[in-house]
């Protein structure tokens, strides 16, 4: 495999695509709990947006699809929302308070992240990044992570004297994670064929790749098994994520990569889609 291959490092992740069981009641959820906003509604798919322009998050309803216990399947493990600073994620934690849903929490160094789940079992995480340059690294290069505690106290001074009115204009999709059946085809495909970059280790059950030294815009992990199967398409999860190319030759190069790896590549209107082993969609656009 091309070890080499290193993608541009101005791609980023784009949007992401969920299926949900019940549109109304994941609506409910992600404009009161999770703060955005609906930008377009069409049939059975609610576009759903920080700023009024840019899309973040597609609803797509499978009525009545199968919600799949955690960590028993490869498919999404969470999506990840950036907020830009440390306010934000205060005022995001004083309404998941209000709202009274169980919420998970992390500091991950890089980071402080809180963790929820929607109605259907599909996790989202909620995170704010400490400076790049504060960031550490091992004697392999690799980006210093862990889990401690958040200090909640600290995050809820941050945000005291603010009103909460949804996510900020400035939120983007940070990151994703998936469950996959195999960490090291997950790096065949991802790192040796699309050129991530592997930026972290978690144990031998998780890695975190990245394009431009970012912590991390991949999550891998094997928490749903060795061997794990592909989600149902019938089922809560993920349909694609979207990745921004900074220009059409880096798109084509790695269009070019998939495609001699043996993968189907469907293009449509300036969109390069195509599936990871485990049915997981990528979407390649460039960025205007």
């Amino acid at each position: 495999m091309m070890g080499t291959t290193t993608l541009h490092q101005d791609v980023e992740i784009g949007l992401v695509q969920i299926r949900v069981s019940q549109l109304e009641r994941s609506l409910d959820f992600y404009q009161n709990v999770v703060g955005l906003k609906v930008l377009r509604k069409a049939g059975r798919e609610v576009e759903m947006t920080a700023d009024g322009q840019n899309v973040l998050l597609i609803l797509r309803e499978i009525e009545n699809a199968k919600v799949v216990r955690n960590n028993s399947v490869a498919g999404l493990y969470h999506f990840a929302i950036l907020v830009p600073d440390r306010p934000s994620l205060g005022l995001v934690l004083r309404n998941l308070i209000s709202s009274e849903i169980h919420v998970g929490q992390g500091d991950h160094l890089v980071s402080e992240a809180l963790y929820i789940q929607d109605p259907d079992n599909n996790g989202i995480e909620i995170y704010r990044d400490r400076p790049r340059d504060s960031w550490r690294k091992d004697a392999e290069g690799h980006v210093v992570m862990t889990t401690d505690p958040v200090d909640v106290d600290g995050l809820l001074a941050a945000s005291e004297d603010l009103t909460w009115s949804g996510l900020p204009a400035e939120t983007v999709i940070g990151h994703v994670h998936f469950h996959v059946g195999d960490l090291g085809k997950a790096k065949e495909f991802y790192v040796d064929l699309l050129g991530f970059d592997l930026t972290a280790y978690y144990g031998d059950a998780a890695m975190f790749i990245s394009a431009g030294g970012y912590h991390h815009h991949i999550g891998l992990n094997i928490w749903a098994g060795q061997g794990a199967p592909a989600a149902p398409e019938n089922a809560a999860g993920i349909d694609y994520f979207t990745l921004w190319m900074p220009n059409e030759e880096e798109r084509a190069n790695v269009v070019e990569r998939v495609r001699q790896a043996g993968y189907t590549v469907d293009e449509v209107e300036g969109v390069s889609a195509f599936r990871d082993p485990w049915n997981i969609g990528i979407q390649l656009i460039v960025k205007h």
